[in-house]
């Protein structure tokens, strides 16, 4: 639980998130001095570096720009978290997972704050539309390993990705992936089938509601 945190130190990472909502991606060093009126990049190595164990960001020095909110750092600023989009998945036939790079999204405090282990998936298709979820919608996507019947999953064939009902049942075809729009047929599961989330949520008219 983070106890204190300086009024240069919430500055910057008012900066860092205003930039991310704004922009959809973090701030280079530049930007953060010039957004923080410092002259020299130790003075935000050394915020950053403090932000960091603190537990209110995460660093990756591979990428450019390599700086992630982590939650409790959206409680000291009171703002909604925000997500990655990583990109379009079919409600219909398996679709090629498109990257939307230097898009983030902002969710509200009612949805369940997972850590870091969500992204957001924009729906192309119409094949879960009995379950709520239509073409053009966002859902909010929790990875996972384990999964029970009928829960709503992002699934990986081959190099293509589908939103589809992962369900379990003693009688052939046993393991499948059933759409939820009667003129699709269900997928089996095959070896190059590879469930990699669960949806939580999804958007609708600027609210997430659970999906059933």
């Amino acid at each position: 639980m983070v106890n204190t945190i300086t009024k240069r130190q919430k500055e910057l990472l008012e900066i860092i998130y205003q930039y991310i909502k704004d922009t959809g991606y973090p701030p280079t060093f530049e930007e953060m001095r010039e957004s923080l009126g410092v002259s020299s990049n130790q003075s935000i190595i050394d915020l950053l570096e403090k932000l960091k164990k603190q537990g209110l960001i995460q660093k990756n020095e591979s990428i450019a720009r390599g700086i992630s909110i982590l939650p409790a750092a959206y409680e000291i600023l009171g703002e909604p978290p925000l997500v990655a989009f990583l990109g379009f998945a079919a409600a219909g036939a398996p679709l090629e997972a498109v990257e939307i790079s230097g898009e983030w999204g902002p969710v509200s405090n009612n949805v369940a704050m997972f850590k870091n282990n969500v992204f957001l998936m924009k729906i192309a298709g119409d094949s879960m539309i009995n379950a709520g979820i239509d073409d053009g919608d966002v859902v909010l996507v929790q990875s996972q390993k384990e999964f029970i019947s009928k829960d709503i999953v992002l699934a990986q064939i081959d190099d293509s990705f589908t939103i589809k009902r992962f369900m379990s049942d003693d009688k052939p075809p046993y393991v499948y992936l059933k759409p939820e729009n009667p003129k699709y047929s269900s997928i089996s599961f095959t070896e190059e089938t590879k469930l990699t989330g669960k949806v939580v949520s999804v958007l609708k008219n600027g609210y997430w509601k659970s999906v059933r």
